[in-house]
Parts: structure tokens; C-alpha cells; sequence
């Protein structure tokens, strides 16, 4: 694996958005999500980190198909089944990948998972430019993520004010500390520390646990990437983690809910 995916998928991603502006335009992408906000009810609203607050530790469940890392995770990939799967085992909100290259993720996986589980549903991509911010709007999308390997502090508030106009919550991802001052800095209300270095693809269970303290006190803290059981889940939530992302774990598994449901330490 290449060590500089993290800038492929990026530039990628750049190349993305202006393809998809010869088909709709800013102006009509923003307005569309304007729109939106506008009949959005004030409930309704930052849905993903209301999901997230509150005792006890929260599960933002996966749909991936592939990665980078590990190729294809899921040859046959009924998405909506597998959202259902996730609402009915606990989830208490859905990461959904978007990006077509790398992860054969698809817009229109998101579109239909929205409409299909009550749950908030976070679009899971290398956001490089606001236009994937309106668009994720107007998908259905409850939050975005943005990542502060491939964007700086000041760019990150500036699209989180953004998000902010339109109701969408913002996850923030950093994998050191250095990069979780910058979440903090830029006005992260959820950081997510991501397990698995993009550079190098190792991952350190332990990381997120770690860098929980160096997060200012009411942050929602997410620990993304290689959670595999419900000791990994108890000893993340020992450090002060609020919510853990999963995502190969249950798209491997025979039995979503069941996993799930073990995972939680539910019966």
C-alpha cells in the first residue's frame, strides 16, 4: 500500500468535485441545501452529536464495502439491509462511505440510507472543498467529516461555520496530538482520533485512548478504527471515549446485530 493515500484519495477527491460541478454547480448544489436547512425543524438539527451525547459509550456503525487497506470487504453489500441490521442491534448513528475509488462506496448509498433508518447518518469522505459539504446536505447526510492530514485550522472552522448555517454536525478526525489541538482550536465540537495511521495503515488500539485528555472538557471524543471486541469497547470507554466507530468488524460479521449486540455488551 502506498504510503501517501491519504493525498491520493484527496487530490481524488478534488478531481471529484469538479466533475460533479459540470452536472449540478455550486450555486445550485448550495442552494439546494439551503433549502433544506430552511424546512429543516430546529430538532431535527446536529442530529449526529445529540445521538452521541449522553451516558454510557455510542456506536457509529459502518457501511463499507471496501478499503484501501484490505480491498473488498463485502462482495455482496445490500446496504439498506445492512443499515437496518445496525438500527435495529443499537447503532446510534451510521458512517456511510461515499468514496467511489478506494472505498466502491457511491452518493447514492448515502441518499438511501437516510430515507430508509431514522438514525443520523454521517457521510464518510475526504471533504476537499464546500461543495461536499452542500452536497452532503442535500443527500440527507446528519454530519461530515473533515480531516486535519489534508486540511488546516483555519479551513476547518471556516467550514464548520459552514455546517453550522445548515444544521450538520461536524466530526472532526486527527491521529496525534499535535492534530487534536488543531481539532480543538478550529472549534471541533466532536473530535474522532483514527486508530489506523493513513500513512502507514498500522493501527494502535490504544491511540484514541491516549489522546482523550488533550481534547477540551464537553468535546464529544470518538476512537475510530480497529475495535474489534467488547474488551476493546470497555477499556476505550475506561479512558473517557464517548462513541467508537466500527466498521470492518460488523461488515465482516455473519450476524450484524448479533455482533453488534455483543459488542454493546447487550443480551
Amino acid at each position: 500500500m502506498e504510503t501517501n493515500i491519504l493525498k491520493q484519495l484527496s487530490d481524488y477527491a478534488r478531481v471529484r468535485v469538479q466533475e460533479a460541478e459540470k452536472t449540478l454547480p455550486l450555486d445550485a448544489v448550495r442552494e439546494q441545501a439551503w433549502e433544506l436547512a430552511q424546512n429543516t425543524p430546529e430538532e431535527e438539527k446536529f442530529r449526529f452529536e445529540k445521538s452521541l451525547s449522553g451516558p454510557g459509550i455510542h456506536f457509529i456503525c459502518e457501511c463499507k464495502k471496501a478499503s484501501p487497506s484490505k480491498g473488498l470487504i463485502a462482495p455482496e453489500f445490500p446496504y439498506l439491509e445492512i443499515a437496518r441490521d445496525y438500527e435495529a442491534a443499537g447503532a446510534s448513528a451510521i458512517s456511510c462511505l461515499t468514496e467511489p475509488k478506494w472505498f466502491l462506496g457511491k452518493n447514492e448509498y448515502l441518499k438511501e440510507i437516510a430515507k430508509t433508518v431514522s438514525i443520523p447518518v454521517l457521510r464518510k469522505d475526504f471533504t476537499v472543498d464546500p461543495y461536499m459539504i452542500y452536497e452532503a446536505k442535500a443527500l440527507g447526510a446528519s454530519a461530515v467529516l473533515l480531516i486535519c492530514a489534508i486540511l488546516d485550522a483555519e479551513t476547518i472552522h471556516r467550514w464548520i461555520g459552514i455546517c453550522d448555517t445548515l444544521g450538520l454536525s461536524v466530526l472532526v478526525e486527527a491521529h496525534d496530538e499535535g492534530e487534536v489541538q488543531m481539532a480543538a482550536d478550529a472549534g471541533a465540537r466532536i473530535i474522532g482520533v483514527n486508530n489506523r495511521n493513513l500513512k502507514d495503515f498500522t493501527v494502535d488500539i490504544h491511540n484514541a485512548g491516549r489522546l482523550r485528555h488533550f481534547a477540551p472538557a464537553g468535546t464529544i471524543f470518538v476512537a475510530e478504527s480497529g475495535i474489534k471486541t467488547r474488551a476493546d469497547v470497555e477499556a476505550l470507554e475506561a479512558d473517557g471515549v464517548n462513541a467508537v466507530l466500527v466498521g470492518e468488524q460488523l461488515m465482516r460479521a455473519s450476524d450484524r446485530q448479533a455482533e453488534l449486540f455483543k459488542l454493546r455488551g447487550a443480551s
